[in-house]
């Protein structure tokens, strides 16, 4: 298979990829937005999620899923996890090597989903460890150094217990250790957006961001920590020479899953309304329901819904209504739930216009007359229906992706051909084949394999987010004159963006 051929196969299987996924994705997904741990916030919002869902025909994600797929949690605690390796041990040394197999296959699956730090990367450690000593004895040698492998990648000066090791374990496991001493390493460098993020590579404290690490080439788990912020996990493939990180951690460090999903509001609306259209990209769904409750100079609050649409980044609708308590009126709770979903107005619905600002905005509006801002009664809803504010800002957020990406592209495409011109030139046969004993030419190509991979997805990232950009450029008012331009060369790959902001 040539260059070509592999790229336009690993096209056509990630475009195949992407449509599937859409397809099965919910359609919609309810997040509070405020102080997460606010019981007030947390009980409004569960209620007005149980009014949508109680609707017929609603796609809506669960917080189970929303948990699941962002931060999963184990099927137990620590101490239940611990139990299961104990009873995965006791079946290692009643010699059910199989059975012991399969639950230390689910330990481990358990042990990737604990909270980071020192107690999870010892028993990840312990669990690994037994693992080896299990593979070894149903004769799975290169299973046993791998396991083996996964504990010396990340604590190269780790020992083995002789009252617990043979001594043949012991001398292999020290053969593995000189092998990885030897073996040539990448370049891991992890930054965050946030200062000072405590970086974990397989759940273990490696240091703090910005990290420059060297480490033999595999997939690790990388997880970032700042106070209570914590980064979505992700399996991170280091290879090549180099592999470069950047976690937005101010962004997914404001998502928690508990005791209802939630995005931590600190920053300004159209910030806190970007990063919850990000949030709606990252779970897959059509449109974001944001619930806040806002409080008013005086008077009584007002639980606020707004519907944003992911794709176009848009304000679709909102509206809210006056309530106090743990419990929301369950009428204005129907009337507002109608009104997000459907767009529908009631009678009980005062709509307001894009140039009205929202009554939870006005310091009277709690102590205004009926006739000045057409508020009725507590239980009567305000609403605000279409666009209201600039998506400038968001789209250059975007378009700056798609032309990091871009330029990203550049550099990888310049580094395939230097392989590409060096595999033909010294490597094909007369055949336009690579001979069974050329080593060289095949880790060539399989290089080549790996970043034609890379440069599809960049270039596929790339397209969607200049698309999705530009369409929020041109939806954005009066937009200013803003120059775009990409670049590639011989001695590298640059990207641009300027005009008045």
């Amino acid at each position: 298979m040539n260059l070509s051929q592999l790229f336009s196969s690993l096209v056509v299987v990630s475009a195949l990829a992407l449509a599937s996924a859409a397809g099965a994705a919910p359609r919609r997904v309810v997040v509070a937005s405020g102080d997460c741990k606010d019981a007030e916030l947390s009980a409004q919002t569960k209620a007005f999620y149980g009014a949508l869902v109680g609707r017929p025909g609603e796609n809506i994600l669960t917080a189970a899923d929303f948990s699941e797929r962002l931060f999963p949690q184990p099927s137990g605690s620590f101490e239940d996890i611990q139990r299961q390796l104990e009873a995965a041990q006791s079946q290692f040394y009643e010699a059910r090597y199989t059975k012991a197999a399969q639950a230390l296959d689910e330990v481990l699956r358990q042990v990737a989903r604990l909270p980071v730090g020192e107690a999870r990367w010892k028993l990840y450690v312990d669990t690994q460890l037994l693992q080896a000593l299990n593979h070894r004895a149903l004769n799975k040698v290169k299973e046993s150094d791998d396991a083996f492998r996964n504990v010396l990648r990340l604590e190269a000066q780790y020992k083995l217990d002789p009252d617990l090791f043979t001594p043949s374990t012991r001398q292999a496991f020290e053969k593995l250790r000189k092998e990885l001493a030897r073996a040539r390493k990448v370049k891991l460098s992890v930054k965050s957006t946030l200062p000072a993020s405590d970086v974990f590579l397989d759940g273990r404290s490696m240091g703090q961001t910005p990290l420059v690490l060297e480490v033999p080439a595999g997939t690790y788990e990388l997880t970032l920590k700042n106070g209570d912020a914590v980064s979505f996990p992700r399996q991170l493939p280091v290879q090549g020479e180099e592999t470069p990180v950047l976690v937005d951690l101010a962004y997914e460090g404001a998502i928690v899953a508990t005791p209802f999903p939630c995005l931590a509001s600190s920053v300004d609306g159209d910030r806190e309304l970007s990063h919850a259209v990000r949030l709606g990209g990252t779970l897959g769904v059509e449109e974001v329901i944001v619930v806040k409750l806002e409080r008013t100079s005086s008077g009584p609050k007002w639980l606020a819904a707004t519907v944003l649409n992911v794709e176009g980044g848009q304000k679709l609708r909102q509206g809210g209504f006056k309530t106090q308590g743990l419990d929301a009126p369950t009428e204005s709770l129907t009337a507002l739930v109608d009104f997000v979903t459907t767009g529908k107005t009631q009678p009980s619905l005062v709509v307001l216009n894009a140039n009205t600002a929202a009554p939870w905005d006005k310091p009277s509006a709690a102590s205004a007359s009926p006739g000045t801002d057409g508020m009725k009664a507590p239980s009567e809803v305000a609403a605000q229906s279409g666009a209201v504010r600039p998506l400038r800002a968001v789209s250059y957020g975007v378009l700056g992706v798609g032309l990091a990406a871009a330029a990203g592209a550049g550099v990888v495409r310049l580094a395939a051909q230097a392989d590409y011109n060096e595999l033909w030139k010294n490597h094909i046969n007369s055949n336009n084949k690579i001979n069974a004993d050329d080593t060289e030419g095949r880790a060539l190509l399989g290089k080549l394999a790996q970043k034609s991979k890379l440069l599809t997805g960049l270039l596929i990232g790339s397209g969607a987010a200049l698309t999705t950009g530009t369409v929020l450029y041109f939806l954005s008012p009066t937009p200013p004159p803003v120059s775009v331009g990409v670049s590639a060369g011989p001695d590298g790959a640059g990207a641009s963006l300027s005009g008045t902001f």
